[in-house]
């Protein structure tokens, strides 16, 4: 079968094209045929060198595909079943812990950009009703964490949520967030952006490029804050997601895009908006197949913003590199 593999010291030029043995399952154990993936910016990270991974690592996290072969002691799968990834394969469901958390596909496991994977029967969801592989593929990573951002600051109908920039997961909270009733905010550095944002339901977007101190312009605009910040810029985002939280309100973290490793917090602020800030990434099992019951009863779909080719995922990287794309970008075959 086809692969891609990660040589060192990574890099978009280090993505080669390898042949592997066709996975054979073990008890317990599932092997699916991919057909497509999505591209995340943890993928990112590891394709270009800045995670570091063994030698020849299989990339991505997300994947969306069928299963063509089951070992002993499966009973919840028969072959020909549409399934999708998990980020966390081995997190089925409560707390997360390091046992359940150490493998992550596309990282510390081989990933989906692969013709076909082993992997354990309970680390693979059904895909949404009426769902492509393409769309499918989205969910695991991106969504997902939008679902649990939102759920972590308890959202409910007309609560006021705060999303920062177009890429996929902001796109998926949006869409999570409007289907609840709730009423969304948003940061962009493109006007064309912008009114796409708008009308896609964006009460008001605030160009922060333009306003350095757009935090405090969203807390205005809200009429005292918003309930929910998804943060995605990390260091260079969470001085601002500070000031245009409300008091009282919660601040998910779950990203470091923008160089955001590291940042200032204004610590006073903190303490006397009485906010809770969660840190988190991605979710369980369980919570996957709770949004996708949900999306089954929504019926949102996916802003799919490009399509490439299995071979094309440097073109792909590049391409998420520019940051024109608003939704997601996905390699299919």
């Amino acid at each position: 079968m086809k692969v891609i593999g990660v040589k060192q010291p990574g890099g978009l030029d280090h993505l080669v094209l390898l042949d592997k043995k066709d996975p054979i399952p073990e008890a317990g154990e599932v092997v699916v045929r991919w057909h497509a993936t999505s591209l995340n910016y943890h993928d990112y990270l590891v394709g270009i060198g800045g995670i570091p991974v063994p030698d020849g690592r299989i990339p991505m996290s997300d994947g969306a595909g069928e299963i063509v072969a089951i070992g002993e002691n499966v009973d919840q799968w028969k072959v020909g079943d549409k399934v999708m990834s998990m980020f966390f394969p081995n997190w089925i469901e409560g707390k997360p812990t390091l046992k359940k958390t150490m493998f992550i596909m596309g990282e510390t496991l081989d990933g989906c950009i692969a013709e076909m994977s082993c992997l354990p029967a309970t680390g693979v969801t059904k895909i949404p009703d009426g769902y492509s592989y393409a769309e499918a593929a989205t969910l695991p990573c991106a969504a997902l964490t939008a679902w649990r951002g939102l759920a972590e600051g308890n959202l409910e109908a007309g609560d006021k949520i705060l999303i920062e920039g177009t890429g996929g997961m902001s796109i998926f909270a949006l869409q999570l967030a409007k289907a609840a009733g709730a009423k969304v905010f948003a940061t962009t550095s493109s006007p064309e952006k912008a009114e796409r944002l708008k009308a896609m339901g964006v009460e008001d977007v605030v160009n922060y490029k333009e306003d350095e101190r757009w935090g405090k312009t969203i807390f205005k605009m809200t009429g005292g804050g918003v309930d929910n910040v998804l943060d995605v810029g990390g260091g260079s985002t969470m001085k601002q997601s500070i000031e245009a939280v409300k008091i009282g309100g919660h601040i998910a973290s779950i990203g470091i895009l923008s160089g955001g490793r590291k940042g200032e917090i204004t610590f006073p602020k903190l303490f006397f908006k009485h906010l809770r800030m969660t840190g988190l990434a991605v979710g369980n099992v369980e919570m996957q197949n709770k949004m996708i019951d949900a999306i089954n009863i929504s019926g949102m779909k996916p802003i799919i913003d490009k399509n490439f080719g299995f071979d094309e995922l440097a073109d792909a990287f590049r391409y998420q590199e520019s940051g024109k794309h608003f939704g997601k970008i996905v390699l299919e075959w």
